[in-house]
């Protein structure tokens, strides 16, 4: 009995909370229920009549009564039975000042009203004829510069590229960055890099502000006749002259993956010797390169011998600057990857360096990948960018760091040319809604 009382109280207690809640809560109006679903409906259908560009042709041929035929039976089919349409085609007028904007062209329906539960949703259609082009801006053509030297020496192999080589590399970084630069140039040997370290363009490109990206990873080519003015010495020597040449030019180095400047590659100077890995045609520097290219970027009288560090911070992200030129330029490597050649924050101070772009967060006192600016008299004077990740390499990273940096614009074709566009709008309603 007394059991029977309490199941009694509890269905009480749960009824009065039921009205209770009933009585106080806000509900919509039975007209606001439907609409955002009829909404989806409506973009959805759009987009499934244009799949094949039928709505897009229909659009453009208004008195086409066959197709105009076959896209309503099209349109009620994809529709629940329940709901009611009405398509209208609209021109885009192009005379802004005297002429309206949008000029109704065609309507098919069925229905005469669509009660007052109704929802719309629109829908821009292009001209079969008609093209739209990304037109970039070129990096240079308002100032100095506006070279890329991409560097893909035939005869210097590369080290931390794994999977890949330095030509295939160097193809897919042209056709990602060369539509950027007013000239591209392909450095096919560590002759043809001698001669602009010398001061001598290829093919009469601008020598100044040129970017210059090794695709040889940890390793950097070098000419025979730089291989024969260092030897016996530290070919560290050789990194000094090249930061100097980043200097004087105003050059920025790109260093694609890993340690940066930690071998030279020659494999007609270093045929027999090789990294420790069995990489012929390559000689360890080790942790002094980097220090040595550092010194000379930092325009120093002389070479004093010295070491460099890395630092392991693990998983990094890309930062903000970072993933707004990613949406913005269309390269999309990973949010995040890992660092384990990470540069220390105070090479800024030692070498009087800037960061102008964090193309990877910092993790403490580690800069995994970052554009670095060396600050001279009147402003900046030669560029570094390392990517200190791990391989395999992502050229997209090296890439989308560069635009980043740079921030070329794009100029986009739009859509109010006269007479090329046509606005859809797609009315939904439900059937027997008064």
């Amino acid at each position: 009995m007394m059991r029977t009382i309490e199941v009694l109280i509890v269905i009480a207690i749960m009824s009065g909370a039921f009205i209770a809640a009933s009585y106080f809560a806000v509900l919509p109006i039975p007209r606001q229920v439907s609409p955002e679903s009829l909404r989806r409906m409506s973009f959805t259908t759009l987009q499934l009549l244009d799949s094949n560009y039928d709505l897009s042709k229909a659009a453009f041929e208004i008195d086409n009564a066959t197709i105009w035929s076959q896209l309503q039976v099209a349109l009620s089919a994809s529709l629940p039975p329940n709901v009611v349409y009405n398509l209208t085609v609209y021109a885009v007028g192009g005379n802004w000042g005297n002429a309206e904007l949008y000029n109704a062209l065609n309507t098919i329906s069925n229905t005469q009203s669509l009660g007052t539960a109704s929802d719309a949703s629109s829908y821009m259609t292009a001209s079969s004829n008609v093209t739209f082009n990304v037109i970039p801006e070129k990096i240079g053509e308002h100032g100095g510069g506006g070279t890329l030297y991409i560097l893909n020496c035939g005869d210097a192999p590369g080290w931390w590229v794994t999977g890949y080589t330095a030509n295939s590399l160097s193809q897919d970084l042209y056709k990602m960055l060369s539509p950027y630069f007013l000239q591209t140039v392909m450095v096919q040997s560590t002759t043809e890099l001698a001669q602009i370290l010398n001061g001598n363009s290829l093919h009469g490109e601008t020598l100044q502000n040129a970017v210059i990206i090794n695709t040889c990873g940890e390793a950097v080519p070098i000419p025979s006749s730089y291989a024969d003015s260092y030897s016996g010495n530290s070919y560290a020597q050789y990194f000094y002259e090249v930061g100097k040449r980043v200097n004087l030019y105003n050059w920025t180095w790109t260093s694609i993956v890993g340690w940066p400047f930690y071998y030279v590659s020659n494999t007609g100077k270093f045929s027999s010797s090789q990294n420790s890995w069995g990489i012929y045609g390559m000689v360890q520097v080790g942790n002094p390169g980097l220090n040595a290219f550092l010194q000379g970027l930092d325009n120093r009288t002389s070479y004093t011998p010295g070491s460099s560090s890395t630092s392991n911070p693990g998983v990094v992200y890309l930062s903000n600057k970072a993933l707004d030129s990613s949406n913005y330029y269309g390269i999309y490597p990973a949010p995040y990857q890992t660092s384990t050649r990470a540069l220390p924050s105070s090479i800024l101070t030692d070498y009087h360096l800037a960061v102008t772009t964090y193309v990877f967060n910092p993790v403490g006192s580690a800069i995994p990948t970052a554009v670095y600016r060396h600050s001279g008299t009147g402003g900046y004077q030669g560029g570094f960018y390392a990517v200190g990740l791990t391989r395999t390499t992502d050229i997209r990273i090296a890439a989308l760091g560069l635009l980043a940096d740079y921030q070329p614009r794009i100029y986009r074709s739009e859509y109010t040319t006269f007479g090329t566009s046509r606005l859809v709008v797609l009315q939904l309603g439900l059937a027997g809604d008064a």
